[in-house]
């Protein structure tokens, strides 16, 4: 049986393992296909591609950082898989650019304000942990559990620390800018995690009917932050809305306990999302 994850992490972003470690474990568990798609940045496209090894296809992609403006004007964070695009367009290009320079500054912030507060981490230990990818958030948690402060990523995220008392907003793009511009650029978007209400406020349903007017592809729905509900909900969106369906493992190594190929797409729904994108191919 083909073995798809179409979701997976590495140190370009906030993952823990390189970009050629990650195709290389992606083989090791099995997978006959997986994606590498790094929060806003193709950083680690040329390494993984580099380090594939023989029978193992690799999609390339992003997970850009979205947002969404409700009826009370209170932004909603979300995130859009984003796969093969051109890299070049650039318009997305240009996105991509913003987005990273963004989350450096934002994580440098954070890390400003923990330093007043007397905590023991510094900018020069966090932007080492991001190993040249884009600095985020878990580097910071891995500065705070080095210094013995929480024992996981998941309890840094906690409001005690990054989430609430030394947290920094970030810029993300309007989701129906990332839809088109990913489109433009031969791309073809997935709403990652999209009823995942464990990690907070969730979109409607009517957003979701939209933005498959404005290009959508598809839904993860198989993922470790739905319940068995929520991922029935989503399939029954999907199908209504005429998208595919999707499942990933949200690989970020030890970042997480989730493993590779934990959650995996069926065949048939990336056969329809290679066929529909016209940026960049499979590689394999």
């Amino acid at each position: 049986m083909t073995r798809i994850d179409l979701h997976c992490h590495s140190t370009a972003s906030d993952g823990t393992l390189t970009p050629a470690e990650l195709v290389r474990a992606g083989a090791a568990a099995g997978l006959d296909v997986m994606a590498i798609t790094d929060h806003d940045t193709t950083g680690g496209w040329s390494a993984a591609a580099e380090a594939r090894p023989d029978g193992l296809r690799l999609v390339r992609g992003a997970e850009l950082s979205c947002r969404w403006l409700g009826a009370e004007q209170w932004p909603i964070a979300l995130h859009m898989l984003a796969y093969l695009f051109d890299p070049t367009e650039p318009r997305l290009a240009g996105d991509l650019a913003r987005l990273r320079t963004d989350r450096e500054q934002r994580a440098e912030k954070i890390v400003a304000r923990l330093s007043a507060d007397g905590v023991p981490i510094t900018w020069a230990e966090v932007y080492g942990y991001a190993a040249g990818g884009s600095v985020g958030r878990p580097h910071i948690a891995q500065a705070l559990i080095r210094a013995g402060l929480v024992r996981t990523t998941n309890e840094a995220f906690a409001s005690r620390w990054l989430g609430a008392r030394y947290f920094v907003p970030k810029a993300d793009l309007d989701v129906f800018e990332a839809v088109r511009a990913v489109r433009a650029a031969g791309g073809v978007t997935v709403f990652a995690h999209p009823r995942a209400t464990a990690r907070g406020r969730v979109v409607p349903d009517e957003l979701i009917v939209q933005l498959a007017d404005a290009g959508l592809f598809g839904l993860e729905a198989d993922h470790e932050d739905h319940s068995p509900a929520e991922r029935d909900h989503v399939r029954e969106l999907a199908d209504d809305l005429g998208l595919v369906v999707t499942g990933s493992s949200d690989f970020h190594g030890t970042h997480k306990t989730v493993q590779l190929g934990a959650f995996t797409t069926t065949p048939e729904a990336y056969e329809k999302i290679v066929s529909a994108a016209t940026g960049v191919p499979v590689l394999g």
